[in-house]
């Protein structure tokens, strides 16, 4: 029993890793690990209104499509999520986060701030690595401000600036 608690306790771990690397891969634009992360067949459901209707992706290369266009460069993003509720169940397993996001679009001098619950399922692959199999969150809120609403902002430190777009 105390080794399947130990292991059970492991799997835990290795689930909590693979969301934090999914976020921070978004972050640093690090599109190699965060393909890493999901499974081929994965699906995301991005409930935001900054992107109008739901956005609905189907398969890894489509999310990292969508990933690399509209979370590039042009954009400061930063992803957290914690509280992690998480059920496995052999090579399965899902989880529900609590989730907050900051985005700074200095070309459009604008700012999003958001909530969630995202919902993610995972399997263990072949390789026995886990893997995202489906992630999506509904929002419990998300705002927008113009930086010309603020005129004492000032962005002091910018690490995508001198990339090239």
């Amino acid at each position: 029993m105390e080794s399947r608690t130990l292991e059970h306790l492991l799997t835990l771990e290795d689930l909590r890793q693979l969301k934090y690397r999914y976020l921070r891969s978004v972050d640093q634009k690090d599109w190699d690990g965060l393909a890493d992360t999901l499974t081929e067949d994965a699906v995301a459901d991005y409930g935001t209104p900054a992107m109008g209707d739901r956005l609905l992706l189907e398969g890894r290369a489509a999310i990292l499509g969508f990933m690399r266009e509209n979370l590039g460069p042009q954009l400061i993003s930063v992803h957290a999520a914690g509280q992690p509720e998480i059920t496995v169940n052999g090579d399965t397993a899902a989880g529900t986060w609590a989730f907050t996001d900051l985005i700074i679009a200095p070309e459009y001098q604008l700012v999003i701030q958001g909530a969630a619950f995202y919902q993610d399922t995972y399997r263990r692959e072949a390789d026995g690595a886990w893997r995202i199999s489906r992630t999506g969150y509904d929002r419990t809120y998300e705002a927008t401000l113009s930086l010309d609403d603020l005129p004492k902002f000032r962005l002091t430190s910018n690490r995508w600036a001198t990339v090239d777009q």
